[in-house]
């Protein structure tokens, strides 16, 4: 059952139509959703409705399968299946086949014999082709990353199409997908030779005009044009499409943000939001640019590791997922990077003692002036908080007043992703410090009124905007006190904790424990570090001594 009415629904905000479908009772737990929404990528209500109408029949046929049960797939059946693999593989490489490279046909041609599979490994002396034999012997090992690659197809193509069958089934479809492939890259190595007997016709004229245009991809080395015929697809519904899949997978909404920002990025850099515009040449120029030009926020160049693992990480990821699901020929970003240099380490990445009884010190006599009363309990309590925890600050600044409880005698802080965001997506609990209750936190905590005690959460139930507008507030206040830039703002909380703690004798397994980090063994991960354990080492911490 279609939502409201069985017809595309307009976004409020980007004028783009959406598709949103009920998933059916019956089905919900083997979906593993109860809804169903796709951007339609278009503006145009009489398209919208055609497609609307297509994926309308495609998920009635998906509810379909699912409910026929598990089946048993003929050869036959699987090679009929399998022929848009055949036809998209062409299609994905007809402009430039000799640049097709993934599928080696040689490899190909002796898919699925243990022959191959079983050949001798390349011997570790040989460091290059030796009349022909490392080449050889580099195919037979090729064998299993393509079976694999053909396995993983099979078995996406067939739960994508709710199509519940057996391993010999998803084995039969398989080596239906690499045939269609090897079918089709056979043919992409006669084209690339200028042979296009196979398909009975030669580039069209059109074609050929359209890649000497000044402002095609032959002259100027640019993006790529779309199809005619194809849809467009845009940007920003690209990024709000892969995160419907992506939430569904337990991804943060921080990840969200964070890719969401980078996108919005890319397109007021591009000038339009047609994901079937941006080329490779696109993505590298968007890069150069990230990379020589100060942000308008903090009048800063991002340092070259942001602009790697935020911006080209986003990229990559949504790009990678629209070629997946068949909204993109190809991903753009592939192999698109930066090669970061070793980075200066001018100091210790953790707070001297000087600075660390400045920091408290400043939030200890902070007064609250016209700012929001929110914003100033935050500056009064998150130093103080990160220094005794070695939390993230976005850990602290979300905390809610429900998140802090008193439990056999110890004050108590739960840090959950509940209440906003946790890197590891994991809650976990820490003991607080006495000194903490020495300074009256119970008493804000009891004073404080029910939800978040540092942000004014927004419309619609949003924690991340707020809470990235008090992180930068925060980071701006300790600035004023701690101006090296070589120390991170809050981080150097982090550090500290840690170096703190190896003083003082607390056991590295309990230092990770409040901190967050992963297990350092698999002999780590057995047992727990329980708050009992955890306030006698945390009574190892000594208090700040402050002025006056």
């Amino acid at each position: 059952m279609v939502l409201a009415m069985s017809r595309p629904q307009k976004h409020p905000r980007t004028g783009v139509y959406w598709f949103r479908m009920r998933v059916p009772a019956d089905l919900v737990a083997a979906v593993g959703r109860k809804e169903i929404t796709r951007s339609l990528e278009t503006k145009d209500p009489s398209e919208a409705r055609l497609r609307h109408a297509q994926l309308r029949s495609e998920y009635d046929a998906y509810w379909a399968n699912l409910r026929a049960g598990p089946r048993t797939l003929t050869e036959r059946e699987a090679h009929e299946l399998a022929e848009p693999f055949y036809d998209d593989w062409l299609g994905k490489h007809e402009q430039n086949p000799s640049q097709q490279t993934f599928w080696d046909t040689r490899v190909g041609a002796r898919l699925w014999s243990r022959d191959a599979v079983n050949a001798d490994p390349v011997p570790d002396w040989v460091t290059a082709p030796v009349d022909g034999y490392a080449l050889t012997s580099v195919q037979f090992l090729r064998h299993a990353s393509l079976e694999r690659w053909c396995r993983e197809q099979a078995t996406s193509f067939l739960a994508g199409r709710g199509l519940v069958t057996s391993n010999d089934s998803r084995d039969a479809m398989a080596r239906a997908i690499g045939a269609a492939v090897q079918r089709a890259s056979l043919i992409l190595e006669q084209e690339a030779r200028g042979d296009y007997a196979a398909r009975g016709h030669r580039p069209s004229p059109t074609a050929l005009t359209h890649t000497a245009t000044p402002n095609s991809v032959g002259a100027t080395g640019g993006s790529p044009r779309a199809a005619k015929g194809q849809p467009s697809v845009s940007l920003s519904g690209l990024v709000d499409d892969w995160w419907q899949e992506a939430k569904a997978t337990g991804r943060k909404p921080s990840t969200y943000e964070s890719y969401r920002n980078a996108f919005a990025t890319l397109i007021k850099f591009l000038g339009h939001d047609d994901a079937t515009q941006v080329g490779k040449a696109d993505v590298i120029a968007f890069k150069d640019h990230r990379l020589a030009t100060p942000s308008a926020r903090t009048g800063r160049v991002p340092s070259a590791k942001t602009v790697k693992d935020s911006d080209l990480t986003a990229l990559k990821a949504v790009f990678e997922w629209g070629v997946v699901n068949g909204r993109m020929a190809e991903n753009p970003a592939t192999n698109v990077t930066i090669r970061l240099g070793k980075p200066r380490k001018l100091r210790d990445k953790g707070f001297t003692d000087a600075e660390a009884i400045a920091i408290l010190q400043a939030a200890s006599t902070f007064e609250l002036g016209r700012e929001n009363a929110r914003t100033g309990a935050a500056k009064r309590w998150v130093p103080w908080l990160c220094a005794f925890t070695g939390a993230r600050l976005g850990e602290i600044a979300q905390l809610r007043k429900e998140d802090v409880t008193q439990r056999d005698g110890h004050w108590v802080v739960r840090i959950t992703p509940e209440a906003g965001t946790v890197k590891t997506n994991e809650a976990r609990e820490v003991v607080l410090h006495y000194q903490l209750q020495q300074l009256g936190f119970p008493t804000f905590i009891e004073q404080a009124p029910k939800g978040h005690l540092f942000i004014t959460v927004g419309k619609e139930g949003d924690v991340l905007g707020p809470l990235q507008g008090l992180k930068n507030r925060l980071s701006a206040f300790v600035r004023t006190v701690v101006t090296d830039p070589n120390v991170a703002p809050f981080h150097g909380w982090r550090h500290r904790f840690k170096t703190v703690g190896m003083e003082v004798g607390i056991p590295p397994r309990v230092l990770d424990a409040i901190q967050g980090h992963a297990p350092r063994s698999v002999s780590d991960s057995y047992g727990q570090v329980t708050l009992r354990t955890m306030a006698q080492e945390i009574e190892k911490l000594p208090p700040f001594k402050l002025e006056g």
